[in-house]
């Protein structure tokens, strides 16, 4: 090997060995921080939907939610149920109350609001803490019955309809957003139901955030 060679060694050397030691004894930041920080780095936009509205898809969807929550929440101890995230938080108990109150005072009324050519097209505010007077007194058991029921009936309602693209394409006036089509109220309905499911199990994962210790890092559902 030539004196040039070994000399080019000897820099290489010494330049990334100290590198290597250095990495290999010094922890991240924090637990987990090496893969927040390899996530963010791949992942620097959302993808774009790859879906548009169909309404029976979202139909098959909104039929599901009343079984989840059963599965979910049923026979469960208040502990689960009952508690928040704190301060004008809600439980999983208030969560399906404005769920009830949502399929008994908006989705339908404001649908009907714009399909009728004749009438006034403004929708009436909604109550988002009307669950707190309805649902006082009853139990999570008959929340989860009435949901089921109410949602069902709404269901087949709505399929009753046999609603093309010149219903869907049909408006109403939002007290806030203004005009609005039924398709964007429909697809509102659809992925409202997935909000609070998002809502009721991070609820319920906060419950347990101090015991998880260290692998809070993992769990984004308890930190968020």
């Amino acid at each position: 090997m030539s004196q040039n060679s070994v000399d080019s060694l000897k820099r290489v050397f010494v330049l990334f060995v100290p590198f290597v030691v250095k990495s290999s004894l010094t922890p991240p930041t924090s637990p987990g921080s090496r893969w927040r920080n390899r996530k963010s780095a791949t992942l620097p936009y959302e993808r774009e939907p790859i879906m548009s509205f169909d309404l029976n898809s979202s139909l098959v969807l909104l039929e599901r939610t009343p079984g989840v929550l059963e599965t979910l929440l049923g026979g469960l101890a208040p502990t689960w149920t009952h508690q928040n995230e704190g301060a004008d938080t809600w439980s999983p108990y208030d969560v399906l109350g404005h769920l009830i109150h949502g399929e008994r005072t908006d989705w339908m009324a404001r649908m009907d609001i714009i399909l009728n050519d004749e009438g006034d097209k403004r929708f009436v505010p909604f109550d988002r803490f009307a669950q707190f007077r309805e649902s006082e007194g009853k139990s999570l058991g008959e929340l989860l019955r009435e949901f089921r029921e109410v949602r069902t009936a709404n269901v087949a309602h709505v399929r009753s309809l046999n609603l093309d693209d010149r219903a869907l394409d049909k408006t109403g006036i939002h007290p806030t957003f203004g005009e609005v089509t039924l398709r964007q109220l429909l697809s509102t309905w659809t992925v409202h139901d997935l909000d609070h499911l998002v809502q009721i199990s991070r609820v319920m994962a906060k419950q347990l955030k101090t015991d998880v210790g260290p692998w809070v890092a993992f769990l984004r559902i308890v930190r968020d």
